[in-house]
């Protein structure tokens, strides 16, 4: 028996170990998003500045671990054997739920996962010991269950968020206000204060967040507690000094010192208090187990009130597990990705959304705008001018390809980030009120891109159904956390050493096919056939790169109207699925060139103007062609989809021969603007005839079976919808065909198409 336990130990010391790289993968965001949005230093500088945080946080962490043992049951009402399920369930469940957040690249709270599978697991076994008891009831979970504590940590959350975004809203209106976002010229008069101000945050948290808790701070205790405020007003005056040192002598911005020195800080935040979120559990389960060999009690017979003292971490585990959250940090993929989020709704500039809007964000942003307009009928017109002023953006003129290299925010946001999130979390810790760095640091950054006008009319109704997607995951978080783990435990109480080998074989499998479907995904950032903007300013460099587009837009069009055809032959839902989802792709990316024909036009110089007709036109034809294959697509998906009749003999031999003539089409397009052959044009253009002329024999053919031999309405039905949208799709292709070979003609010297056609 004994071994079993043993092997229980070994598991969750693996468990912790993966826990810790699926946790950090998440929690990067806490710490990385304000340096990396800002750019205001390099990303290698960013990750050592970070990765020190981390393993000083981790290594000095000792008594921070007491959540896992008595934060949210009673050890002493479970017995050895119950704590063990308890723990195995819990860490089963984290591991399997962070990796599924970092897989969508949302970020989540460990805390509140950590917190909540322990209360989950724990009350499962409450519940089952209550069960069989006679003398004991529902009303009797509070024997069990430390109830006050969770409602504490619930209620934490919920004021962390709304209070860490109007905050963060406040400070960055007023920052902005007075250093505008030409704050360069502001620097010379109030960066000394600004930066004396956002360091003595940034210090105090250091200090009250960072270290408290660990082996040091005991040694700064009577230093600080009781003389808060002169240790405050002390660092304002040294910080301050040193801002107008650092400004006057190295002729450089102190906001890079903020900036850095609050990474550092939010770093060494989170691996000290929150590594109790990934071997707070392992740790509690392995001096369980010491106590349960000491003590020569069978497992079911000894009570873990041992669990309720405080059991200082052993130093060299520590050290592993900074050394493993340091290379998790460097490696981690998903870490990056779940920093795209938060840094892409608290962009300053505009690009790609990546969330949809709902009902809810557009019913907010339609309330906040006219609210704004309330507001603004009772400003006098000379404060909206002067404050309209001040959130003026500079005009930076880049090209496209170097448009990445942008910062998404300025200096100034990053640091009132940094300043509000260290602040707010010091003063939580210092009245010993529960919350979520993670939940802080992102409602600060959603605040101050809403004060900064980050959430422009173009872009709020995505940023706002953002947030609420990130907001909702979080409670996600916490009742999938509960829910899971109650079903983990109950599952192992009554399953025993083979449910928890089938379970561990489950999560191995999970993680491994996440990983799999994860580096897949983001192997390749471009994919071969996606299409790119245009970003010549002359008309023969649009033709030029154009070209590119439909080429790809004509392979990946024979793909789905191949995929389309085939699959409804053959009623393959998966092919016909495929083709579905490719056809939705293509029009999104379609859409995307649509909504970027401002940036295009803009960057145009004044002698090629005529370039515009062309590119916009150009996108017509292309949309034209998408939604042919989108009816095509989705028409035939549905038919099978709903198990009408299969299409009949001829009609499916009939629609096969126009596949292979529009293939065949399809395939020559390809080629010649692969080759940049533009002089072949015209013997595309000339297979329009024959291919409308097969698309109206069909018809024929079609009607003359409906009036003597058919008996299926719908096959009648789609089977003309098929041929009338490949009548429509063949015209949208000729017509863009047309048009390149008209603009073509036109903007090559006459000399020269004639010499090619001679060859």
């Amino acid at each position: 028996m004994e071994n079993i336990y043993l092997l229980m130990i070994f598991a969750l010391a693996i468990l912790a170990i993966a826990d810790l790289v699926v946790g950090v993968s998440n929690d990067a965001v806490n710490f990385l998003n304000s340096a990396i949005g800002s750019k205001a230093i390099s990303f290698k500088s960013i990750m050592v500045i970070a990765s020190i945080g981390i393993f000083i946080g981790a290594v000095f962490s000792s008594g921070m671990m007491e959540v896992a043992r008595k934060g949210i049951f009673v050890p002493k009402e479970f017995m050895f054997n119950e704590i063990m399920i308890i723990f195995m369930a819990v860490m089963i469940t984290d591991i399997l739920l962070l990796d599924f957040f970092n897989t969508l690249g949302m970020p989540t709270s460990t805390t509140v996962s950590i917190v909540f599978e322990l209360l989950g697991a724990a009350v499962a076994l409450a519940l089952i010991k209550i069960a069989g008891n006679d003398g004991e009831t529902v009303a009797d979970l509070s024997k069990y269950i430390n109830s006050d504590k969770a409602l504490e940590i619930i209620m934490g959350i919920l004021l962390s968020v709304v209070i860490a975004f109007t905050i963060g809203a406040i400070v960055q209106f007023l920052s902005r206000l007075i250093f505008s976002f030409q704050y360069e010229k502001k620097m010379k008069y109030f960066g000394a204060l600004f930066g004396g101000v956002a360091l003595t945050g940034i210090t105090y948290f250091i200090f009250m967040k960072g270290l408290k808790g660990t082996p040091y701070y005991e040694d700064l205790k009577g230093v600080t507690e009781g003389n808060e405020l002169y240790v405050l007003i002390i660092s304002f005056i040294v910080w301050t000094l040193f801002s107008q040192l650092y400004a006057t002598l190295f002729k450089k911005n102190v906001l890079v010192v903020v900036i850095a020195m609050g990474t550092f800080g939010l770093a060494l935040a989170f691996s000290g208090n929150d590594l109790v979120n990934f071997i707070g559990v392992p740790m509690a389960a392995y001096h369980s187990y010491e106590a349960w060999v000491a003590s020569g009690v069978a497992p079911d017979q000894f009570a873990m009130g041992s669990l309720a003292q405080k059991v200082p971490t052993e130093p060299m585990l520590l050290f592993i597990a900074g050394g493993i959250m340091v290379l998790t940090l460097w490696f981690s993929k998903k870490a990056r990705s779940v920093a795209e989020t938060e840094i892409g709704l608290s962009r300053q500039n505009e690009g790609k959304e990546k969330f949809q809007p709902n009902l809810l964000s557009r019913a907010i942003v339609r309330a906040a705008t006219k609210t704004s307009q309330g507001i603004n009928f009772f400003l006098p017109k000379t404060v909206q001018r002067k404050i309209n002023a001040q959130f003026e953006k500079p005009v930076v003129t880049v090209n496209k390809s170097k448009s990445q290299d942008l910062p998404a925010f300025d200096l100034i946001r990053a640091s009132v980030n940094l300043m509000i999130a260290g602040i707010l979390i010091s003063i939580a810790t210092s009245n010993k009120l529960p919350l979520s760095t993670t939940y802080v640091t992102f409602m600060v950054a959603m605040g101050t891109s809403l004060a900064d006008r980050a959430w422009g009319r173009e872009s709020a109704v995505y940023r706002v159904a953002g947030v609420f997607n990130v907001i909702g995951g979080w409670f996600f978080t916490a009742i999938i956390a509960f829910v899971a783990a109650s079903i983990m435990a109950y599952l192992i109480y009554i399953g025993g050493p083979a449910i928890i080998a089938v379970l561990l074989f489950f999560a191995v499998v999970l993680l491994a096919r996440n990983y799999i479907n994860y580096k897949k995904k983001s192997q390749v950032t471009k994919e071969e056939d996606s299409l790119s903007r245009a970003e010549s300013s002359s008309i023969q460099g649009v033709i030029e790169e154009s070209a590119d587009n439909i080429a790809a837009v004509a392979n990946r069009a024979h793909k789905i109207y191949t995929g389309a055809i085939t699959g409804l032959s053959k009623e393959d839902l998966k092919q016909l699925k495929k083709a579905k989802k490719g056809e939705a792709k293509l029009t999104s990316e379609i859409d995307e060139l649509q909504e970027s024909v401002f940036y295009f036009i803009k960057n145009l110089d004044e002698s090629s103007v005529g370039a515009s007709h062309f590119y916009i036109n150009i996108l017509g034809y292309l949309q034209d062609m998408a939604q042919s294959l989108e009816y095509i697509g989705k028409a035939s998906y549905k038919h099978v989809n709903n198990n009408h009749k299969k299409l009949k003999y001829n009609q499916t031999r009939e629609l096969l021969d126009l596949q292979n003539e529009m293939q065949s089409l399809f395939s020559n397009i390809k080629k010649s603007f692969d080759a940049r052959a533009f002089e072949d044009i015209h013997m595309l253009l000339q297979e329009k005839q024959g291919l409308m002329e097969s698309v109206s024999k069909k018809i024929e053919k079609q009607i003359s079976r409906t009036r003597s031999e058919e008996s299926s309405p719908k096959n009648t039905s789609l089977y003309f919808s098929l041929l009338t949208e490949t009548k429509d799709l063949v015209v949208a292709t000729m017509n863009l065909l047309e048009l390149y070979h008209d603009q073509y003609d036109s903007s090559v010297p006459k000399a020269e198409i004639t010499a090619t056609e001679e060859e």
